[in-house]
């Protein structure tokens, strides 16, 4: 796939970066103590299809749901089964959307109810790790400068970035190249030019960094089983910084 979108496959992610970011918080508005993953998957489902998207997930190298659900220490890629959201979680929603051909990628993790001041510290600080990164999404520099962006707040702020798991490319697949690490130097990697479209992402723990997979062979779990946070955009490379169409 090329690397760089044109001004029409830009504007078709747009359209259905605007529709996942209304799915994705109308899911995450839902999300209360008792709440069943599998709700939030139908939901997902049924608000996808009165829109006229597809989910990008759903079958994805047998992915078997619409959307990943990931509590606590799930990092990525959760199933949605009938896990209970219990007050005091934080919950990872990870939406894939397909509109007109063109994919757009987008997370969130979002408290239930009161949660602790460890929690809301991983949430706030991995929101600000992808604000940081998009700033860094500007033609002429690389992507080293996203990933030392993000892995530099994240570990003055006392947390771990995830190595395992990187973000990536995206537009005609919902995976494409290049690879995006949250961690890395400033000046090293391939370089930025203006049209690419990136799925940015940054996966942050509490405790190691080291992740394993779950038992059910998809989810990624912090090898401590400390907490995690996870949020995410698809960004265009501009000129100045990112822009963000989700």
């Amino acid at each position: 796939m090329a690397l760089i979108k044109n001004k029409d496959e830009i504007a078709k992610m747009r359209r259905g970066g605007m529709i996942l970011r209304e799915v994705l918080s109308r899911v995450a508005s839902v999300v209360r103590d008792g709440v069943n993953g599998s709700e939030l998957n139908e939901l997902t489902g049924k608000l996808l299809k009165e829109k006229g998207a597809q989910p990008s997930f759903l079958n994805y190298q047998g992915f078997p749901a619409n959307l990943c659900v990931s509590i606590n220490e799930e990092v990525v890629h959760g199933i949605p089964d009938n896990k209970i959201v219990r007050e005091g979680d934080i919950v990872s929603l990870d939406l894939g959307v397909n509109f007109e051909g063109m994919h757009t990628d987008a997370a969130v993790t979002v408290p239930c109810g009161q949660i602790s001041e460890t929690a809301r510290r991983i949430l706030q600080v991995t929101k600000e790790c992808l604000r940081l990164a998009v700033l860094e999404a500007r033609s002429g520099n690389r992507l080293g400068d996203i990933g030392y962006a993000v892995q530099s707040h994240a570990e003055k702020e006392g947390f771990a970035v995830v190595r395992r798991l990187v973000g990536h490319g995206i537009g005609y697949d919902v995976h494409e190249d290049p690879a995006v690490p949250n961690y890395g130097k400033q000046g090293e990697g391939m370089r930025l030019k203006e049209g690419m479209c990136l799925a940015i992402e940054p996966m942050l723990c509490e405790g190691s960094y080291d992740v394993v997979v779950a038992p059910d062979g998809w989810t990624f779990v912090s090898r401590d089983r400390l907490l995690t946070a996870h949020f995410e955009h698809t960004v265009v490379v501009r000129k100045k910084r990112g822009e963000i169409i989700t």
